[in-house]
């Protein structure tokens, strides 16, 4: 989770351009604010809220941020992912823009991830490339990016014969996903439910059975990986996708 400096006031993030949607995202800037956590090779930013797990084993890396409760939205943006850049003139701020994956929570309550501000927790690694060390934190414009991932969409099996959870990771697109639904070769589609972040779940038995995963992202796009589980998986194990968004 992620851990804090210092507390500074500022006014709540507003709108800073009304641009349309590139692949149904909302790709118009906004106001908010960045800070960091972890150290300069990234400690305490490895697990995180949204369910991944060691980042790095994952392919996130460094590149990932937590999210203020406003921008987290009860776990549903994980896996989105943003631009950011330092807001022009403020001390401390450098040019150029980051790209990361929203991964874990900013907790309320802390010095400054309020309920309703607009808040990113980057990795030092990350905040060194937009702003001075010194600064802290800095006020910053952000917006959506289509998320440029390699290879196949990942699904990792965990729980047991009762309770089926699936990890999807490594999605492209816009990243964040908002239904998942399975089907065993001996059953129809079963929708799933969200147990926390982009954990999935069904109680439903689907052990002996081959299962495809029907997965749909925040821009309304659908997609089915047929068998992408084989009648012979096992929890614990993780499943290629094979394609992406």
């Amino acid at each position: 989770m992620a851990t804090w400096f210092m507390f500074i006031s500022y006014s709540h993030g507003t709108n800073v351009a009304a641009a349309p949607g590139t692949n149904g995202l909302d790709t118009a800037w906004y106001d908010a604010r960045a800070a960091y956590y972890g150290d300069i090779h990234g400690g305490g930013t490895e697990q995180g809220a949204c369910g991944y797990g060691d980042l790095n084993k994952h392919g996130y890396g460094l590149a990932t941020a937590a999210l203020s409760t406003a921008l987290f939205n009860s776990g549903a943006s994980c896996g989105a992912c943003y631009e950011i850049m330092c807001s022009p003139n403020p001390q401390g701020c450098l040019s150029g823009s980051i790209k990361i994956t929203a991964t874990d929570l900013c907790p309320p309550g802390s010095a400054w991830c309020y309920l309703a501000d607009k808040h990113f927790d980057l990795s030092l690694p990350m905040f060194t490339k937009i702003a001075e060390v010194k600064a802290k934190m800095v006020p910053v414009r952000y917006r959506r990016v289509p998320c440029a991932k390699t290879g196949g969409v990942k699904f990792e099996v965990k729980g047991n014969p009762n309770i089926l959870t699936i990890l999807p990771y490594n999605v492209g697109g816009a990243g964040d996903i908002i239904a998942v639904s399975a089907k065993g070769s001996k059953t129809a589609w079963i929708v799933m439910s969200r147990y926390w972040g982009q954990n999935w779940t069904t109680n439903v038995n689907l052990t002996g059975q081959s299962v495809s995963l029907r997965v749909t992202t925040s821009d309304g796009i659908t997609k089915d990986f047929t068998d992408v589980m084989p009648a012979n998986w096992g929890f614990g194990q993780t499943f290629d996708g094979k394609t992406n968004f």
